[in-house]
């Protein structure tokens, strides 16, 4: 995700600002409308806050999704490390300890440079478990719900109730999943065209 400049002059801009939580440690939150963005979010830094730039018609609701979208962007940028694949074995086997009583053994977990369209995958009858090179420097919420998913389907192959009421074990499944659909969803948008289609 490309950080903005700052605004350039032009038409005015509607902005609201708040704070986080106390205590949090984070940084107070702008959120800049304009009525020329027509598809774009994007945010960045500035100073001691955050600005968060988004279309005018978008919602309250649709606001704070994708202010809370972008932070986390913005939070796997600066803090990116990726786990090599004996990491992320390992830390595998200690989701399965904690959310699945060890019972998901996998034989091999990796990254994968070759799922464009899917997270992850598993073979259950190989025990193998495929993440897609896109989540590496996603934060951990997301990287440890796309593992526990593929953990489950070597318990339970398909999609039924059985496997999603297993996967609830895991809280952060509805958080990673909207995060997961907003940046399939930033994906598809198209982007702000550069200095060469000017």
């Amino acid at each position: 995700m490309p950080a903005d400049p700052p605004h350039r002059a032009g038409k005015p801009q509607r902005s609201t600002t708040s704070q986080p939580p106390s205590g949090s440690g984070a940084s107070p939150i702008e959120v800049r409308r304009s009525a020329r963005r027509r598809r774009t979010v994007s945010a960045y830094r500035e100073g001691d806050r955050t600005v968060v730039l988004i279309p005018a018609r978008m919602s309250e609701a649709e606001e704070q999704r994708w202010v809370t979208v972008m932070l986390d962007k913005l939070a796997a940028q600066e803090n990116k490390r990726v786990l090599g694949d004996t990491e992320l074995e390992e830390r595998a086997q200690r989701l399965s300890e904690q959310y699945f009583d060890g019972r998901a053994r996998p034989a091999s977990v990796r990254w994968v440079t070759n799922q464009n369209t899917r997270w992850g995958s598993c073979t259950p009858a190989e025990g193998s478990i495929r993440l897609s090179h896109r989540l590496q420097g996603m934060p951990d919420y997301v990287v440890d719900y796309v593992l526990c998913h593929e953990l489950a389907h070597l318990l339970v192959p398909g999609h039924g109730p059985r496997f999603w009421r297993l996967l609830e074990a895991y809280p952060r499944t509805e958080r990673a999943r909207g995060y997961l659909e907003g940046v399939a969803a930033a994906d598809r948008l198209p982007h702000a065209p550069g200095p060469q289609d000017e």
